[in-house]
């Protein structure tokens, strides 16, 4: 039985530049400062780790982001219920006929592992009906680095499933370097796919497992579609999607 964790912004949707928007506002409204972002990027981490990097280069304390963490986190996500528009959001190529398939799998389980707090992934998820896909997950709330979450995420996991998920048969699905580097720190395989922010090119030389421009390949990638005369529950079918990247920039888009 595989266990397959999968990164949302940019792997399984693209929010569009809204987010980002809504992220800073709710940086400047929580600390009562303008925020000096620059060239920075966003892509691959969490949600704590843009707030603690971005206010300390606003000239903010260590201390006090830690201190205002929670008010911060709390107003980004009301600001986020409230203003999300599902109009401005896209499901990545491929995505939704690829869950139908693999959720009706008795050999898979399926997971998130996010830098977006748990409920701004759940918020997201929510708008384009995908939620109901993943009962677990790890996220922005439990680490500042991406690399802390793959023992969360395996935790989790093994007491929803009761089964014993370890490195060894768990698969990180992803769209940035951060999603590679978070796997290899495990021990994990990872299918870095080339729907987000990054080029096919920069992916490969990554260290990836495996990739590919989008999430088409990944059954056959992992070996699934062999099994699925005895793995497959009921039968679910679907057409993918195009493999073009989307063409949204780092700011304001907020992919984690």
């Amino acid at each position: 039985m595989k266990l397959l964790l999968f990164d949302i912004d940019g792997t399984l949707i693209r929010a569009g530049r809204q987010v980002g928007p809504i992220f800073l506002g709710a940086l400047e409204e929580t600390f009562g400062r303008p925020v000096q972002f620059g060239n920075y990027s966003f892509a691959g981490r969490t949600d704590s780790q843009i707030i603690f990097e971005l206010m300390a280069r606003s000239g903010v304390s260590h201390q006090e982001i830690e201190a205002t963490l929670p008010e911060m986190r709390d107003c980004y996500l009301e600001r986020l219920e409230r203003d999300l528009d599902p109009r401005q959001m896209t499901i990545c190529p491929g995505v939704v006929p690829l869950l139908q398939r693999l959720s009706q799998r008795d050999d898979v389980a399926l997971g998130l592992l996010t830098g977006n707090f748990r409920r701004g992934a759940y918020i997201k998820l929510e708008r384009l009906g995908l939620d109901e896909y993943f009962p677990i997950g790890a996220f922005g709330d439990d680490g500042i680095d991406r690399s802390e979450l793959p023992p969360i995420a395996l935790q989790r996991a093994r007491s929803t499933y009761r089964h014993p998920f370890d490195s060894a048969n768990t698969v990180i699905i992803g769209d940035t370097p951060n999603d590679i580097r978070c796997a290899r720190d495990h021990g994990m395989a990872v299918y870095a796919v080339a729907t987000g922010t990054y080029p096919l090119a920069q992916l490969e030389t990554g260290g990836a497992t495996w990739t590919y421009a989008d999430l088409e390949p990944l059954e056959q990638a992992l070996g699934l579609r062999d099994q699925v005369g005895s793995s497959i529950r009921s039968s679910s079918s679907g057409n993918s999607g195009s493999s073009e990247n989307s063409g949204d920039s780092n700011l304001p888009s907020v992919p984690t």
